[in-house]
């Protein structure tokens, strides 16, 4: 049986006589003066949209307004950017079709000028629509102190049906479309279709504007430039088709632009910096595995691999070019007199090397390939070596001039994460010296690693790693939710909540910690 997501197949939805604006409103790249504007309008041909920015709700005060087409083309889909705004101020928009129909009203603000007293952001990533509700999206949605939200990737999952999650840990009532994994136009379309029909992520979008970038599961797990761990070209074709696909949809449903990497001004209070550090420049996994095969003395074959693979200076996440132009604008930005750098990207950035004591957590009846991995990461952790080369972790040369670049401009950094499901806030350094930190959000609702070893207490855990990893100042590995941060400038609060559950519509949050950093201090104050 089709679900709703079945709106999205590219005439299926005049076939089901279904009409008009079938997933709500969002809004996105906000400058001081511009705002992108975002709608679905579903009918059996293209058709032009008005759209309306005004002061109020009840629109008796518009200020701008603008056509698009809703194309079937783009699957329905419509954009306009509307500029001559104010900064720095909240307004309300909606699409109006050439039948009388009216969106939903969304309200969005453009970016501050000059003097800016606070600004607030909620960070999100890892939405997992079978594992549970977006309570995360709901309780941000009722907010009042935030003015944008940003989404640092795996805003979809790609897998089938009974993958990830199996069937024993979905939610019954969070079934996707398609069922199998996708990898065509209409899968991809299938699927945002029915994640965006979700309403607290309609909250969500309606309320704040967002900047959002992807990272692996929109496309497929573990991507890179050539390839990605859950894609088999033998069976499931050219990685390129399938790359170029999923962007496409991408822009399609999301309230974006189609820059790879840009910066947005918050004033003179902070630059924010989205890049993209999956599929523009990133390169191949390393394979620690291939440097074991046949060793008779792990611990030296580590030492190696680390030497000659995991150090080497020509692996990078973004690429020479993106590189390039993130360094020059940390110094631009830092020149211009902007008290906080923010790089809001994909992956964590420090450090986490897996506890020795975990050697000790294994059940007498583990798998032999869980005791395989927990050897291989403790004896990696013996050696320096961290045991998730997916993350910044994997790519030591790289963090390593990324964290230069910003102590040699005297930048204020901000590091925002995503991907790993877990809550991490990590003072980052380089050559000795501080260097930022980095506020690692956990998931919406994809688990941690409470999975991980069940019968080890979450604080234990918790405790284990802090020992482990000299920068890592806070981490909570079993609790969903998201990160808000209230920026000031003299200093920065960050706090992870930590939602009631996942497993039914609860916008309650159970628990809420937080960590500061102050201006010039470019590592967490008080702890």
């Amino acid at each position: 049986m089709l679900g709703l997501g079945a709106l999205s197949v590219p005439g299926l939805a005049a076939a089901l006589n279904t009409r008009g604006f079938t997933h709500g409103v969002a809004s996105g790249e906000p400058t001081h003066t511009s705002v992108l504007l975002w709608t679905r309008y579903v009918a059996e041909r293209d058709v032009k949209l008005r759209a309306e920015i005004a002061l109020d709700a009840g629109f008796k005060r518009t200020v701008v307004g603008g056509e698009t087409m809703a194309a079937v083309e783009r699957d329905h889909t419509a954009k306009v950017v509307l500029d001559g705004l104010q900064p720095g101020r909240w307004y309300f928009y909606r699409f109006i079709a050439p039948n009388g129909m009216i969106s939903r009203v969304g309200r969005t603000r453009t970016l501050p000028e000059g003097a800016v007293d606070r600004f607030g952001i909620a960070l999100f990533s890892c939405s997992n629509l079978p594992f549970g509700y977006f309570n995360a999206y709901a309780h941000a949605a009722s907010r009042d102190d935030l003015d944008l939200a940003l989404h640092v990737g795996d805003y979809i999952y790609e897998y089938q049906r009974g993958v990830y999650p199996d069937a024993k840990s979905a939610v019954a009532e969070r079934s996707i479309d398609p069922a199998h994994e996708i990898l065509t136009l209409a899968d991809y379309r299938l699927r945002y279709a029915c994640y965006r029909l979700d309403p607290d992520l309609q909250a969500l979008h309606a309320r704040l504007p967002m900047i959002a970038q992807w990272d692996d599961h929109e496309i497929a797990n573990d991507s890179w430039r050539n390839g990605a761990e859950n894609h088999q070209p033998e069976t499931e074709g050219s990685w390129e088709t399938r790359k170029a696909v999923a962007m496409r949809v991408y822009r399609e449903w999301m309230p974006v632009a189609d820059d790879l990497w840009k910066e947005y001004q918050i004033g003179h209070l902070a630059t924010l910096y989205k890049v993209e550090t999956r599929i523009a420049g990133r390169s191949g996994p390393v394979d620690i595995s291939a440097a074991l095969r046949g060793a008779t003395d792990v611990d030296r074959a580590i030492g190696k691999f680390r030497d000659d693979v995991w150090r080497d200076p020509t692996r990078t996440l973004m690429g020479a070019e993106q590189e390039n132009w993130l360094h020059a604008a940390l110094a631009s930005s830092k020149r211009a007199g902007t008290r906080w750098q923010v790089l809001a990207q994909q992956v964590v950035m420090g450090d986490v090397l897996m506890p020795q004591a975990v050697s000790g957590w294994l059940r007498p009846d583990a798998p032999t390939s869980m005791r395989q991995y927990v050897q291989v990461g403790t004896a990696s952790a013996r050696q320096g070596v961290p045991f998730n080369f997916d993350s910044w972790g994997g790519f030591p040369a790289a963090r390593e001039r990324l964290l230069r670049a910003a102590l040699a401009c005297n930048a204020d950094l901000i590091v925002l994460s995503g991907d790993s499901h877990n809550a991490w806030g990590q003072n980052l350094t380089v050559d000795g010296a501080d260097a930022g930190v980095e506020f690692a959000g956990h998931s919406v609702t994809s688990p941690g690693y409470e999975k991980f070893a069940p019968q080890i207490s979450h604080g234990e855990f918790a405790a284990a790693m802090r020992n482990a990893n000299t920068g890592l100042v806070y981490t909570e590995l079993a609790r969903r939710g998201y990160v808000s941060l209230a920026i000031t400038p003299s200093r920065i609060d960050g706090s992870w909540h930590f939602m009631k559950t996942v497993t039914v519509r609860d916008a309650a949050v159970a628990d809420t910690q937080t960590l500061s950093v102050s201006s010039g201090g470019r590592k967490f104050s008080g702890v």
